[in-house]
């Protein structure tokens, strides 16, 4: 008898991985995730820093309201990672502070 697994069980068919760069690394990603889902894959749990005392953070509610999980990508800062899924070729940054050159 073949195993019922979820993805039978709903006839997934799913896509193969693409890859996206985080500061100058190549990361596999699974179409649909999140970057922050991406980047806790390959064990990345911080990537930005407070304006102030320059402090580690990444996602804390997942679900946007905190903003600590902020980035840039493609060149637009204060990206929430935990909201934004990742596209093929994204360019994703640790985000500085405010992310902008102040």
């Amino acid at each position: 008898m073949t195993p019922r697994t979820p993805m039978r069980l709903v006839r997934a068919r799913p896509e193969p991985p693409f890859t996206v760069t985080f500061d100058d690394r190549e990361i596999a990603v699974l179409p649909g995730q999140t970057i922050a889902a991406a980047l806790w894959s390959v064990g990345v749990m911080s990537w930005r820093t407070t304006r102030g005392s320059g402090e580690r953070r990444g996602v804390f509610c997942g679900i946007g309201v905190c903003f600590d999980c902020l980035l840039t990508v493609n060149g637009r800062p204060n990206q929430r990672a935990c909201l934004v899924r990742a596209e093929p070729g994204d360019v994703i940054r640790t985000q500085e502070g405010t992310g902008h050159h102040d």
